[in-house]
């Protein structure tokens, strides 16, 4: 069914049950019962592809996880490891094959032919990032990190011909490195918007998880699709930055379709533990990431 015919038709009836959820869910605390707008499986190094359907690799697939910065002949490589913290600068880098050579194909997964992703090792300083590749092969792309510390940056993207990976490495910021603490959190305020979190999830099941987005006590139901989704949602395991991207399986939205305020994703996180979510989502004309932390119950 086309996009825009589909969420027109759902739009009006779902802005009500959300709003009428949210005052239930913030009076009483409990989760939303409307049901989600679009549901989502794992992305790029889970092995799904950009209409949000897996990939089918068979043996030659790959779950990199963006633990390491070489998988299947493939090697992450920055040109600068070293930055001053909060200077401007340049991330430059390349992904070489097994010939040691720059890979200049890729494939486009939702509008990019690589996301790159940036965190300090604390998990604070969250950065959603998109290069330009150069004739040279070389990505390009402006960065400042922050503060001083170690930040883990993961390349996402699938070479054409090969399967989908997260590679990742380390990134230096000189300095003292005090780590900032995340207790356990499902409601973020970023920029006068609040979201909601609700849904559990289950080591080595598919989990269902909500994000409700409101603003001002008011439900968002415009939201603007971006990067052909309406919501992006990165989930890191806090022990070891293992990671997770999601993205929306519904169709791929038109310009001009909106959605909200539920953004519903299914994950299926890989062990017991505390992980942080990060969710972008555009209204207005603006990105904006929202982020949570959450620890997974154990399976019985």
């Amino acid at each position: 069914m086309n996009a825009a015919l589909r969420l027109s038709g759902y739009t009006a009836v779902l802005a009500l049950v959300f709003a009428a959820a949210w005052g239930v869910g913030a009076a009483v605390g409990a989760p939303p019962a409307a049901a989600p707008v679009a549901s989502a499986v794992p992305h790029a190094g889970m092995g799904a592809a950009a209409d949000g359907h897996a990939h089918s690799h068979g043996a030659d697939e790959v779950d990199s996880a963006g633990l390491v910065a070489t998988a299947a002949g493939y090697t992450f490589v920055p040109k600068l490891t070293t930055y001053r913290p909060g200077v401007p600068a340049e991330l430059a880098f390349t992904i070489t094959g097994s010939d040691r050579r720059p890979v200049t194909r890729f494939d486009v997964e939702h509008e990019k032919q690589i996301h790159l992703i940036l965190v300090r090792r604390d998990s604070a300083w969250f950065q959603h990032l998109h290069p330009t590749l150069g004739p040279d092969g070389v990505w390009r792309v402006p960065l400042v990190l922050p503060v001083s510390g170690i930040y883990r940056v993961y390349a996402d993207f699938v070479p054409t011909g090969g399967p989908p990976l997260v590679l990742g490495t380390d990134l230096f910021a000189p300095g003292d490195f005090d780590p900032i603490a995340f207790p356990p959190s499902r409601v973020a305020q970023v920029g006068g918007y609040q979201v909601r979190l609700d849904g559990e999830l289950v080591p080595g099941s598919p989990s269902q998880i909500f994000a409700t987005i409101s603003r001002d006590g008011a439900a968002v139901t415009d939201l603007e699709p971006y990067l052909g989704a309406f919501g992006h949602l990165v989930a890191l395991r806090q022990s070891d930055l293992t990671y997770l991207h999601v993205h929306p399986d519904a169709a791929t939205p038109a310009p001009a379709d909106r959605s909200g305020p539920g953004i519903a994703f299914t994950t299926e996180v890989p062990s017991a533990g505390t992980y942080r979510l990060y969710l972008d989502f555009r209204h207005a004309g603006i990105v904006r990431t929202a982020e949570f932390t959450v620890t997974t119950r154990e399976v019985p």
